[in-house]
């Protein structure tokens, strides 16, 4: 899978970054936020790579393009499903009808705190990259401010690029003094900053263009996986937009923007399948707990890295060298933007009625289940190589696979059952479950503050109404 395509698959990522960030920052959800690929992708996008449609053909190269070509085939056709469910309102009136406090408190939870395994783990890989950045990390965002009040803003702003470059530079002294010389090649793939050649290999100018593996091609199965994929990610984005909503000192998302936003990001799955990126897009949930981290909420810093990413796309010699910093590095930043993430989520429990035995109950089986459940199906699938559901239907075994992978899809499923299964009807329930402090946001004019916090820049508003 990987013949040939490294490079290239990253100037493709970084290009469609560019109008996940521009749009994102302009006509989605008017957060200020942005996309990445999302994780939930992988295991279709796995799927498709292991099957034996192409085991035929004897050149790697070859097989490489039919299967990135049948990725882009399942992403563009999954991307209706986000399209349809966010520009025909459906997604508008689930979360308008069935969206309480209660039941947004563990899918909104676990879209953060559900990426657990992507990193501490990662960082463990290499433990003296991974841990400095981690507590440098706690130290310039947290006691640094308070005790050098005249650089607060400083700190506040810019602690996360302070660390990545003392540990950046901290890892490229290891690699130079051979640190990692005759370390095991999985320690020299984590640690190193000029691993694979990637810097080296790569071209000084390249412009990724549509299509550029061929046309697409279409197989059911691969587009129903893809399907459950956009499914379980239009969730943990909808967590996003909460999370995003929170930490920009904003009223609560209004459902019509959130279904616009979906929309929108359905556009981008779209993008993601035409231009050959082999993955889709979802909110990015570190982008969230940034927001938190540096108090910045502005959708012009969006469209400022909008277009960094159109500068690191294109010039792919730059793009290479950020592709080189250690991950471990990157999964530190995790453990901090990811805690204030979920932090967000548990923020929602002062809309419920805690002295509630229901509402305790509901919210501690969704978020133990929500974690449990995809971890058992992580360890089955790493030691037998298939998932639990492991029929003779490859479609049907990766749909089931994908859903229940997906620790905030889980979450959600459970608490919206729960939430309005067991006496949703009664009055002092609703009113336990927190529906009453959101009743004035569930129409965009109802409340003054939509206007100004979620309108559209250059009248666009008109064109996209929010209802």
């Amino acid at each position: 899978m990987c013949v040939g395509g490294e490079g290239e698959g990253d100037s493709d990522a970084a290009l469609r970054g560019w109008d996940q960030h521009s749009v994102a920052g302009s006509l989605r959800d008017a957060a200020p936020r942005c996309d990445r690929g999302s994780y939930t992708y992988l295991l279709p996008t796995i799927s498709i790579i292991l099957s034996r449609r192409y085991a035929y053909i004897i050149d790697p190269y070859e097989r490489f393009v039919l299967t990135m070509r049948s990725i882009q085939g399942a992403l563009i056709l999954s991307s209706v499903f986000q399209i349809v469910v966010g520009y025909f309102g459906l997604w508008r009136i689930f979360v308008r009808l069935f969206l309480s406090p209660l039941a947004a408190v563990p899918f909104v939870t676990l879209s953060a705190l559900g990426l657990y395994y992507i990193a501490f783990p990662e960082l463990a890989k290499c433990v003296e990259i991974g841990l400095p950045a981690l507590v440098l990390l706690v130290i310039f965002s947290l006691y640094v401010p308070h005790s050098y009040t005249r650089r607060r803003v400083i700190f506040d702003r810019f602690a996360l690029l302070i660390v990545v470059a003392i540990v950046w530079l901290y890892a490229f002294i290891l690699t130079v003094a051979g640190a990692y010389r005759d370390r095991p090649p999985e320690t020299q793939f984590s640690c190193r900053v000029d691993r694979a050649g990637l810097i080296y290999a790569s071209p000084w100018v390249r412009v990724p263009y549509p299509f550029q593996w061929g046309g697409p091609r279409f197989h059911a199965g691969d587009v129903f996986a893809m399907m459950a994929a956009s499914f379980a990610s239009l969730i943990e984005s909808t967590g996003t937009f909460i999370i995003a909503s929170r930490f920009a000192s904003a009223t609560f998302i209004p459902p019509s923007v959130c279904s616009r936003g979906v929309g929108w990001q359905g556009i981008a799955i779209l993008l993601d399948g035409i231009f050959g990126t082999a993955n889709g897009s979802a909110a990015s949930v570190e982008n969230a707990g940034l927001l938190a981290l540096t108090r910045v909420g502005s959708r012009r810093v969006i469209k400022i890295s909008a277009c960094f990413m159109i500068f690191f796309s294109v010039f792919a010699k730059f793009g290479a060298v950020l592709a080189s910093i250690p991950f471990p590095l990157v999964a530190a930043l995790y453990c901090v933007l990811f805690a204030y993430a979920a932090s967000a989520g548990i923020g929602l429990l002062q809309f419920c009625n805690l002295n509630s035995l229901r509402n305790k109950f509901i919210i501690g089986i969704s978020l133990f289940l929500g974690l449990s459940i995809p971890q058992y199906f992580r360890e089955y699938e790493t030691e037998a190589g298939f998932g639990p559901v492991h029929t003779r239907s490859r479609s049907f075994n990766d749909v089931v696979n994908v859903i229940f992978s997906s620790p905030a899809t889980v979450a959600a499923i459970i608490a919206y059952l729960l939430d309005w299964t067991h006496l949703y009807w009664e009055p002092s329930v609703r009113r336990d479950s927190g529906w009453h402090w959101w009743e004035k946001f569930r129409y965009y004019s109802t409340d003054t503050r939509s206007e100004e916090f979620y309108s559209l820049p250059y009248g666009l508003s008109k064109y996209f109404p929010s209802l």
